[in-house]
């Protein structure tokens, strides 16, 4: 049986270093909402705990003001989501948040892994349980299962070994992570607002369309690069990419999303 109803993208939004994080993420779903009605998720992090909450449904409908309240911290991710790879079910929902070897890491991707489900065989075959039918878990697991020492490396590691077109922001309890594929298929933006004190102390915030920037007061500062990762933390804003230059393409549908009155 073929679905015809109208397909959209995924839309994500990271927050770093702001004390209402969870709310400015919520700001930033609203304007995302056009690009995913399925169901919509934000987790936040306070430093020590993460605080997840998603939900079937409308953004404005999830996070009423009691909702907010439980979402304490200065870093947050969240997604609104429609189904590229998966059911449409709560489970699906996302950010999706594991305690693994790595540690607490919450992901939020948009796009499609197109060898998703070859790795997903070799890792079960290997013993590995899979929760969802998200292709999005698939990216966890292989943070989890890579040799390398440090998460940022793990995650490079995991990003070179998928293949399809996405963007994805990772959140641990106190850093940020951004990424793009690399032949620069999805979307994905960065900005700033400022706080004084130096830019270590501005708030970083990514995002798939720059129209969340406009409603937050942030200053849109670039695009993250085709297969660039950006790291947000303490010390401030680092980068390093994961994958070496290829042919650039992008979808042409995204032109549709961007003509915004």
């Amino acid at each position: 049986m073929t679905n015809d109803k109208f397909k959209d993208e995924c839309g994500v939004v990271a927050i770093h270093n702001h004390p209402e994080a969870s709310k400015l993420a919520y700001l930033g779903l609203h304007q995302l909402q056009h690009r995913g009605q399925e169901s919509a998720g934000i987790v936040s992090s306070d430093g020590v705990r993460m605080h997840p909450h998603k939900a079937m449904g409308l953004v404005v409908d999830i996070f009423k003001e009691d909702v907010l309240a439980k979402l304490p911290g200065s870093v947050a991710i969240g997604h609104t989501r429609y189904s590229t790879t998966g059911d449409s079910a709560w489970l699906n929902a996302q950010p999706i948040v594991v305690d693994c070897n790595k540690g607490m890491i919450a992901v939020a991707h948009n796009g499609n892994i197109v060898n998703a489900a070859e790795i997903r065989s070799r890792l079960e075959a290997s013993g590995s349980i899979f929760q969802t039918s998200s292709d999005t878990e698939v990216i966890v697991h292989l943070v989890a299962q890579s040799k390398e020492l440090t998460l940022p490396e793990a995650i490079c590691d995991a990003l070179r070994r998928i293949e399809g077109a996405f963007s994805l922001v990772i959140m641990t309890r106190d850093r940020v992570f951004a990424a793009r594929d690399p032949r620069g298929f999805r979307p994905l933006s960065m900005a700033r607002i400022k706080n004084g004190a130096g830019p270590e102390r501005d708030t970083v915030v990514f995002a798939s369309e720059t129209c969340v920037f406009d409603l937050i007061s942030a200053t849109h500062e670039r695009d993250v690069k085709p297969g660039e990762l950006v790291i947000a933390g303490r010390e401030g804003v680092s980068s390093r990419f994961y994958a070496g230059q290829t042919k650039q393409s992008s979808c042409i549908f995204e032109h549709v999303y961007f003509s915004r009155p």
